[in-house]
C-alpha cells in the first residue's frame, strides 16, 4: 500500500494550461509568515522531478537561484541602473553606450543562467573583426562586472564571462605627432584664433586636455613670484571625477616657456571682452579656458574649435588630428632635441618611464648614445693602415 505524502511534503500535477508536469516542495515559511514553496517544470514526471532536485540543491548550497526568464539584458540593465552609482558621468555614458550598442543586441536575450563561456567566445570574436582590441577589453570589462553583479545577487551560479580572454582586434587609430615645421605651421594658423592660448599651452607644456579643461587662473601664475620662481601653472587638478589627476605624479607645477605666458596674458584680456559679451548669462568659474559663458569646455567642443583654428595650416588636414595629439607632439619635440625620457616622463606626468615608452614609442627616438659617446672618447676611432 501506497504511503501517503506527508503535510507540506508538494506533489506531483499536470497543468493543462501550461501543458507540463509541475514538481513542487514546500520549504516551510520566509520571515513574513509566507510559505516557501519551490517548483520545477517538464515535459515529463521524471523530467519536472529531475528540475524540482536541482532547484532545491541549489537552495541547499544557499543559492536563490533567479527566475528561469532572467536574462543577460536584465543583468547588465541592472548593473547599469545600480552598479555605476558615484562613477563620473562620462564613464556611466561610455558604459551605458557600450551595452546597449554591442551587448544587449547580441546576447541580452540569452537566459543568464544559460550563457556559456562558448557563446562568450563567439560574440568577442565575431567583435573582434569590426572593433579595436582596446574596445573588445571594455566590452568583456562591462559583461564581466554585470554577471558578477548577478552572481553575487544569486541571480547565478558561477560567472563564465571570467573564463574567457579577450581576442586581438582591429589595430586602433594609431598615435601620431607633429613635426616641428609642422607645429610651427599649427601655431600660425591658430594665431588670430580663440583656440590660440590652449593650443600654445597644450603644445609647450605637454599638459592633458583633461587637465588643461580644469585649469583655473588661481593656479597661472603669469608673473612668477616675488622669491624668483618664473611664469608656472600648477597642474593639480583635471575634470575626473572629484577633480583628482590622472596619477599622483600626474599633479605637477610646470614653469611656462615666453611664447606661453605672452599668448595667456592676450587670453586674458580676450577673457574680459568674453564676460562683456556674454552679459547676464555668464557664469564666473574662473577657468582659464571656457566656453562662450564661462563653463566648463566639453571634449568634442575642444576638438571641433581646435580642427577650426588650424584649418588653414599648412601640409596639415585638420581632420586627421586630435588636441590629445599636441601632448604626444611635445614629447615628440623634446626627445628629438636630446632631452632624457626621465625628464619628459616627469613632465608629462607619468608614474614611469616604462608609461612614457609605452603609451609614447613612435614619438620616444630609441637611440641611446651615450655608450657610443663615451667609448669613441676612450678608445677615439681605429688608426688607418
Amino acid at each position: 500500500m501506497a504511503t501517503r505524502r506527508s503535510r507540506g511534503d508538494g506533489g506531483l500535477h499536470w497543468d493543462e494550461k501550461r501543458q507540463r508536469w509541475i514538481a513542487s516542495a514546500s520549504l516551510g515559511f520566509d520571515p513574513a509568515g509566507k510559505r516557501i514553496v519551490k517548483r520545477g517544470s517538464g515535459r515529463t514526471k521524471t523530467e519536472a522531478k529531475a528540475k524540482l532536485k536541482e532547484i532545491l540543491r541549489d537552495h541547499e548550497d544557499g543559492l536563490a537561484i533567479a527566475p528561469t526568464n532572467y536574462t543577460v539584458g536584465n543583468a547588465v540593465n541592472d548593473w547599469l541602473t545600480y552598479g555605476l552609482a558615484g562613477r563620473d558621468a562620462g564613464t556611466v555614458e561610455t558604459c551605458t553606450t557600450l551595452c546597449r550598442t554591442h551587448v544587449i543586441p547580441a546576447l541580452g536575450a540569452r537566459k543568464l543562467r544559460d550563457l556559456g563561456a562558448e557563446d562568450v567566445d563567439r560574440w568577442l570574436a565575431a567583435k573582434s573583426k569590426e572593433l579595436s582590441t582596446r574596445t573588445l577589453q571594455a566590452l568583456h570589462s562591462c559583461l564581466n562586472r554585470a554577471v558578477k553583479r548577478a552572481m553575487a545577487r544569486d541571480k547565478v551560479k558561477r560567472n563564465v564571462v571570467e573564463l574567457c580572454t579577450v581576442p586581438t582586434g582591429r589595430p586602433g587609430r594609431p598615435s601620431k605627432a607633429l613635426t616641428l615645421a609642422q607645429a610651427e605651421a599649427v601655431l600660425k594658423a591658430a594665431e588670430k584664433t580663440g583656440m590660440y592660448a590652449y593650443i600654445v599651452v597644450s603644445l609647450l607644456t605637454g599638459a592633458r586636455t583633461e587637465e588643461l579643461r580644469a585649469l583655473t587662473w588661481d593656479h597661472a601664475f603669469l608673473r612668477g613670484t616675488p622669491a624668483g620662481v618664473p611664469p608656472h601653472i600648477a597642474v593639480w587638478r583635471s575634470v575626473r571625477a572629484g577633480g583628482d589627476t590622472k596619477t599622483r605624479k600626474s599633479r605637477r607645477t610646470l614653469a611656462l616657456p615666453a611664447r606661453c605666458v605672452e599668448a595667456l596674458l592676450d587670453h586674458w584680456v580676450n577673457q574680459g571682452w568674453d564676460r562683456l559679451a556674454a552679459g547676464d548669462d555668464w557664469q564666473e568659474n574662473g577657468l582659464v579656458f571656457h566656453s562662450a559663458v564661462g563653463t566648463e569646455l566639453d571634449p568634442s567642443h575642444v576638438r571641433r574649435a581646435f580642427r577650426t583654428a588650424i584649418a588653414k595650416a599648412e601640409g596639415i588636414n585638420a581632420a586627421d588630428w586630435t588636441p590629445r595629439e599636441l601632448r604626444h607632439s611635445f614629447v615628440s619635440i623634446l626627445s628629438d632635441q636630446g632631452v632624457p625620457l626621465e625628464e619628459i616622463s616627469r613632465l608629462v606626468g607619468h608614474s614611469s618611464t616604462s608609461v612614457t615608452e609605452e603609451v609614447y614609442r613612435k614619438q620616444i627616438r630609441p637611440v641611446i648614445q651615450t655608450g657610443a659617446t663615451v667609448m669613441d672618447d676612450v678608445f677615439g676611432p681605429a688608426a688607418e693602415g
